[in-house]
């Protein structure tokens, strides 16, 4: 009598998915693939493409999630903004939290600001960049306006500035020297020390993006989508300024030696609603 021996079959074990695979899985869910037929249209395979080159290309952003960036990139696509980095539109950066995690965040560039404010039909002209020493001649305190007809002297950048004027004939210049901005991106930028970010690689034209932030959201016309750019690339200065609110209220005995500082953190409150919804952030 014989007998036969059943061997188990064993199937190939099953490769974990690549990082580009997952990014890609990401893309292909029906919510997300709406969201960008409606946002690109056409354009929406390119669109993958260019964000998966990304991915694939930066070994920093490597480091955050597939499905983060994948969101991230969402932010650029319902504005119709081009996400390469060459372009200068917009970019995803990373960022260590507190806990030592890679976090992706979506970053308007100032081409991008530029072309949101363009889109609204509403400016005449819209300017804005690098001032060289011997160009900055003086302020105007009352009218806030900036004489910079000087001579340019050398190859020293000694500042920055950002200026418009509507179909309706309003204009306003802003101008902030290079500590200024110096100083205001050490304070709010999140990845402002770490080597991939842009303040490292391409401090110029992030340095005219915030100047140029600072004026639309203070004295321009907005759209909606203008707001929602200008409000997503502000949430690190809106967390910043609250922790800071909150860390130093009820800090001291208030008298009428310092009714300006109650007025000042007063001003900041109005700035920033309880749920953390920025109006208009410090530039």
């Amino acid at each position: 009598m014989s007998t036969t021996t059943n061997n188990p079959t064993i199937l190939p074990e099953k490769k974990p998915a690549t990082k580009s695979e997952v990014m890609l899985s990401f893309f292909e869910k029906e919510t997300v693939k709406t969201q960008l037929k409606n946002a690109m249209h056409d354009h929406a395979d390119s669109f993958i493409a260019s964000v998966i080159d990304l991915y694939t290309g930066d070994n920093t952003l490597q480091n955050c999630h597939p499905e983060l960036v994948g969101m991230q990139a969402l932010k650029a696509a319902v504005l119709k903004l081009p996400i390469i980095k060459s372009l200068g539109f917009a970019y995803i950066v990373p960022y260590k939290d507190k806990t030592g995690a890679s976090i992706p965040q979506f970053m308007i560039g100032y081409k991008g600001l530029l072309q949101l404010a363009i889109r609204t039909n509403q400016y005449r002209i819209i300017n804005a960049d690098v001032v060289y020493e011997g160009e900055y001649r003086s302020a105007n305190k009352l009218t806030g306006e900036f004489d910079l007809s000087g001579t340019r002297k050398n190859d020293t950048i000694v500042g920055y500035f950002a200026y418009f004027e509507t179909k309706e004939g309003f204009s306003k210049t802003l101008f902030m020297s290079k500590e200024r901005v110096t100083a205001h991106a050490q304070k709010y930028s999140k990845s402002f020390n770490q080597n991939s970010s842009p303040w490292k690689t391409e401090f110029d034209a992030m340095a005219i993006k915030t100047v140029l932030r600072g004026l639309i959201s203070h004295w321009g016309i907005m759209t909606t989508e203008l707001q929602s750019a200008i409000t997503d690339d502000d949430r690190d200065v809106a967390e910043k300024v609250l922790n800071e609110i909150q860390a130093n209220s009820n800090k001291k005995e208030m008298s009428f030696n310092n009714v300006d500082e109650a007025e000042q953190i007063g001003e900041q409150q109005q700035q920033f609603s309880p749920n953390g919804q920025q109006s208009v952030a410090p530039f």
